[in-house]
């Protein structure tokens, strides 16, 4: 199958700073990609590149199998069939609901009311919100029109740069799942870039990770999660806790014990998640530590230990299973070691 997006050597500099040094990216048709890094790692560059709104130094970009850049010319921004949502949606003040989303119509379709109600529909809202203005709408309902907006040509592909990062907590949550529904319901290849690791890990199918302008590991989020390319991938998908360890015959020693581990050159300790960590009652001869604080977040909690030998590290626990603060626990690992 051909697939949706297919970025090749893609660089780009602002002036004497190279923001994107040769990033390779292949998203696969009808499906999400998430590309996550930090701020300044070149993400909204990479979007402005794939739509066409930026010119790379270097690189091809093909959509559907054409070429929109490269040695055959530039196709310009109108032409490339792009939906494009940005962090504040960017709906018309002056304009309704109905109006906004068929803004990109031809005259014939704009009449047409049955697409305005399908759309609505797909982004998980009532048809009464047709005739309203954005002014009238919650944060979370404009970027859910910004995105029937986007739908409503029946692009090829739809572009999510940051869109739920200026919503508040409790909206975001329901708002990038209504988001996430609505294109998987229409099969659009999309592309979401984000800075936040649980957005990335838990809307997309596949997670690129982007740094210092370029992709270092790609793939489905629950194998990044797992078995990640290295330290600094590891350590931003997620809480990290590091232990010296021994290797020997597929073993890590470590003040947790023996735990399994495939030694890597030069590795001389171990990666383990907060949840791998779990406390239990003292037994004879396990390892033990001392509870020396707790952050209480609510369904969970992370369990501040010193263990034997004066390492600190973090534990996640559930919310209702907590020891007290000086009390003395038993410490294990579960899973494979990183």
């Amino acid at each position: 199958m051909t697939p949706g997006l297919e970025v090749r050597g893609l660089r780009h500099s602002y002036g004497d700073v190279a923001v994107l040094r040769g990033v390779d990216l292949t998203v696969p048709s009808g499906a999400l990609t998430a590309v996550v890094g930090r701020s300044g790692c070149g993400k909204s560059t990479l979007l402005r590149l794939v739509a066409g709104f930026d010119h790379p130094d270097e690189g091809t970009v093909a959509i559907c199998g054409q070429a929109v850049t490269g040695p055959g010319g530039l196709v310009p921004p109108e032409r490339r069939r792009i939906g494009y949502v940005t962090q504040e949606g960017n709906l018309f003040p002056h304009l309704t609901v109905a109006r906004n989303i068929t803004f990109g119509l031809t005259r014939r379709e704009r009449r047409t009311r049955h697409r305005v109600v399908e759309l609505l529909e797909l982004v998980g809202l009532d048809e009464s919100y047709a005739g309203r203005r954005p002014h009238e709408l919650s944060g979370g309902q404009q970027q859910r029109v910004a995105l029937a907006r986007a739908l409503a040509p029946r692009p090829d592909l739809v572009l999510l740069d940051e869109p739920f990062s200026a919503l508040d907590p409790e909206l975001r949550v329901g708002t990038r799942r209504a988001v996430a529904d609505a294109l998987a319901a229409s099969g659009t290849t999309t592309v979401l870039v984000t800075h936040d690791q649980t957005e990335a890990l838990s809307l997309a199918g596949r997670v690129a990770v982007l740094r210092d302008g370029i992709i270092v590991q790609e793939g489905e989020p629950a194998d990044l999660y797992r078995r990640p390319g290295d330290d600094g991938v590891a350590a931003f998908l997620g809480d990290v806790v590091e232990l010296p360890a021994q290797f020997r015959d597929g073993l890590a020693t470590t003040a947790l014990g023996d735990l399994p581990a495939e030694r890597r050159n030069g590795s001389s300790s171990v990666l383990v998640r907060p949840e791998q960590i779990t406390l239990r009652p003292v037994v004879e001869g396990a390892a033990t530590a001392e509870v020396i604080g707790i952050d209480f977040f609510g369904p969970y909690a992370v369990v501040r230990v010193r263990i034997a030998d004066g390492l600190v590290v973090n534990a996640r626990c559930p919310g209702h299973l907590l020891p007290g603060v000086g009390e003395r626990v038993g410490v294990a690992v579960t899973g494979t070691v990183l």
